[in-house]
């Protein structure tokens, strides 16, 4: 097989952003795009070859409406507060990250898909931290592998976690078994406007410490 075109794949990791206010809230989302991405999802790393993934994908427009409020119920005061802080300290890309995410709070249930990744089992309370690190690192990598399989056709997407307080509640409306965790909820739409570019981030050499923690 010939190598990956690297440009092409250093574009789809370095552009695969939050997409929030760029989400197209009037086209819909075929069922099969959504089957093609967790297709691939499905292909990453899990702990044991365990397999546990399970994916809920809502497109009912009442039961998007539900999850909304439960997403608005649970985070909307600690996003305020928190946009606020960010602009009190002139952290200008925090502030549009937290002004995004009180946009995707107001519209959250005119996103036409929403995908609530989970995985079988339930931790108990004082799980040691190595069983933690697998438990998720058995769930996340395909989550990630389902965004980057969406951004490739032109989809957006957002991994939210908030709506996990009120996971109980969500569990009922959506018949998930108290045996199973979820672990966030994906917003996926197709995207509005132009392309997207890598974000601004600290340089490698000040966050890449060799053989040892450099303090």
């Amino acid at each position: 097989m010939p190598p990956f075109d690297v440009r092409e794949t250093d574009r789809l990791l370095s552009t695969t952003r939050a997409v929030r206010k760029r989400l197209d809230l009037t086209r819909p989302v075929p069922r099969g795009v959504i089957h093609e991405c967790l297709a691939l999802a499905v292909q990453a790393p899990t702990g044991s070859n365990s397999q546990g993934w399970r994916f809920v994908v809502v497109d009912d427009a009442g039961k998007r409406k539900a999850l909304a409020e439960l997403y608005r119920r649970a985070g909307s005061d600690y996003l305020a507060q928190s946009a606020t802080q960010a602009r009190g300290q002139a952290d200008a890309q925090t502030a549009r990250v937290y002004d995004s995410a009180m946009y995707l709070v107001d519209h959250l249930h005119e996103v036409p898909v929403h995908v609530i990744p989970c995985i079988l089992g339930k931790l108990p309370p004082g799980t040691p931290p190595g069983m933690v690190a697998g438990f998720y690192g058995s769930i996340f990598p395909s989550v990630w592998s389902f965004q980057l399989a969406l951004r490739s056709r032109g989809l957006g997407s957002v991994l939210t976690t908030l709506h996990l307080g009120l996971e109980a509640e969500a569990a009922k409306l959506l018949g998930i078994p108290d045996t199973v965790t979820q672990v966030g909820l994906v917003p996926v739409a197709y995207t509005t406007g132009g392309d997207f570019r890598p974000a601004k981030r600290r340089p490698i050499e000040e966050i890449t410490y060799w053989n040892a923690w450099k303090k």
